[in-house]
């Protein structure tokens, strides 16, 4: 299974690189998924699995896992656009570039305090719905970056609301995936959910990439402007990603098992609802 991820995230990566249609990217691409559907049938037949299947039964762990891929795939690619952006239209010097990302680290450790009191008191469902929400809004206002930008107004600002919204997605995400298990499960579901998001964060920056280079390509100006157009269509595309990952979230999710979630967890219960499909 590390080999089939591995290689399924590098032919991801390298897509835009080697080409979408090349033989490189169809042929690892077909070789991952048989390593993976080599493993899944490993798993469907030994008596002690690495991964018991059943753990898919769980509604708010499948659906978390789902929403848990889009998130990614709209955040990830976020911090690339941002440090290009940084560097070849602000001008900035790497480690400029590296500290002008500092707000969205920063916000995001002090909202998260926030955010895990907010699924205890309105449930992870609400609580994911709202920071994807707000992160899409961080994403369209980092999408009006321009050749002319400055710190405050095309980085700072947006890096507080997008930190924000990532605080309450990441951590709702979480607790979602982790929820309704047993105790011996847990290490296991917080492993799927964080494979979920580097996978994400994989085919997104892959997918964006490619649209912001595309974007780019068509744009017959000097190069800042070029690039920062390209930048623009990366972060709307991550925007769209995250308001699809909300939709996601309240269709695959229930809120009944959410509330009860936030009910035991007020209560000091050591375990959430069971959630079943």
């Amino acid at each position: 299974v590390t080999a089939g991820l591995a290689m399924l995230v590098y032919a991801l990566v390298d897509a835009n690189d080697a080409g979408w249609g090349s033989a490189q990217t169809i042929g690892l691409t077909a070789a991952a998924l048989v390593l993976l559907a080599v493993f899944v049938a490993i798993e469907l037949r030994t008596e002690r699995p690495l991964a018991p299947l059943a753990i898919f039964r769980n509604r708010a762990l499948r659906g978390a896992n789902i929403v848990s891929v889009v998130m990614a795939m709209a955040f990830f690619p976020m911090f690339f656009f941002l440090t290009f952006y940084a560097q070849y239209v602000l001008g900035y010097e790497p480690i400029e570039a590296g500290f002008a990302q500092l707000p969205i680290a920063l916000s995001i450790i002090v909202f998260a305090g926030v955010a895990s009191q907010a699924v205890t008191r309105v449930g992870y469902k609400t609580t994911l719905v709202i920071g994807m929400a707000v992160a899409a809004c961080g994403l369209l206002w980092f999408a009006q970056v321009s050749p002319g930008g400055s710190f405050m107004a095309d980085i700072l600002w947006p890096s507080l609301v997008t930190g924000f919204g990532l605080a309450f997605a990441f951590v709702a995400g979480t607790i979602a995936a982790t929820s309704g298990v047993s105790g011996e499960q847990a290490g296991l579901a917080s492993g799927l959910v964080n494979t979920s998001q580097q996978i994400g964060g994989a085919l997104g920056l892959a997918l964006l990439i490619a649209l912001a280079t595309a974007r780019t390509d068509a744009v017959e100006a000097a190069q800042p402007v070029a690039l920062a157009e390209g930048y623009q269509a990366g972060f709307l595309g991550g925007a769209g990603l995250a308001l699809l990952g909300a939709l996601l979230t309240v269709l695959l999710l229930s809120s009944r098992e959410s509330r009860e979630h936030a009910e035991a967890a007020r209560k000091g219960e050591g375990g959430a609802a069971h959630a079943t499909a």
